[in-house]
């Protein structure tokens, strides 16, 4: 018998990844604008700081292009017209299944009710389940961007517990970050795996770590 009533989910980095080619909407943000291109893919990526900013994504973006632009000495760009043009070009259709997650998500349903708390935005998220085709699998999905307080606060998950109607003892999470998943996971008393990737939970302590959501179901029937 499994220690647990239902299992809620991250979305990004934990059931699914992009598959959009990063190379090819870098270029074409610079077609777009008409600006002479510089950098790379991860040198935007590695100029970000934390998690998307769902209520302002043109200034989070904005702020990465703006810091690539300082240090190659690029102070003629408009860092928000990247920005705006590199959201027109993302597509929410291009994300696929996480290795593991098909069978993460048939073992948890053999528990109980299965949902997602994520961080992002209703249109963008809604739009990435039905991509992976598990809409219909979710009893319930809590979207922290369209609430006063997102993870790590403990409101999505009180919502996704309501919303069950289960315990916070009897639920497990499963997520990629400790920073969000982990911390916003157990203050909401919820125990957690968290899915690394190679890095260090460092002064964070998840119930369970998993190599890959292939894992799971191992966790939910209480072998680890």
């Amino acid at each position: 018998m499994s220690d647990f009533d239902a299992v809620l989910f991250d979305l990004d980095g934990t059931l699914c990844h992009r598959t959009q080619d990063s190379e090819v909407m870098y270029e074409r943000v610079f077609d777009r604008t008409g600006e002479t291109p510089f950098g790379k893919p991860d040198d935007l990526w590695a100029a970000l700081s934390g998690p998307p900013d769902h209520d302002d994504p043109v200034g989070y973006y904005g702020a990465g292009f703006a810091r690539m632009a300082a240090q190659q000495d690029r102070t003629d760009v408009d860092p928000l017209a990247l920005a705006r043009a590199l959201l027109s070009l993302i597509d929410d259709t291009e994300v696929a299944l996480a290795p593991g997650a098909r069978e993460a998500l048939d073992a948890a349903e053999e528990v109980g009710p299965v949902g997602v708390v994520t961080n992002g935005p209703a249109d963008r998220q809604r739009t990435k389940l039905g991509a992976i085709g598990i809409t219909d699998r979710l009893a319930t999905v809590v979207f922290g961007a369209e609430l006063p307080r997102a993870k790590p606060h403990t409101l999505p998950f009180d919502r996704a517990l309501d919303a069950l109607g289960v315990e916070p003892d009897r639920t497990l999470y499963v997520g990629n970050t400790v920073e969000y998943d982990v911390a916003g996971g157990q203050n909401a008393g919820l125990a957690v795996a968290w899915l690394h990737d190679g890095e260090d939970a460092g002064a964070y302590s998840p119930e369970y770590v998993l190599d890959s959501l292939a894992d799971l179901p191992s966790v939910l029937r209480g072998d680890r």
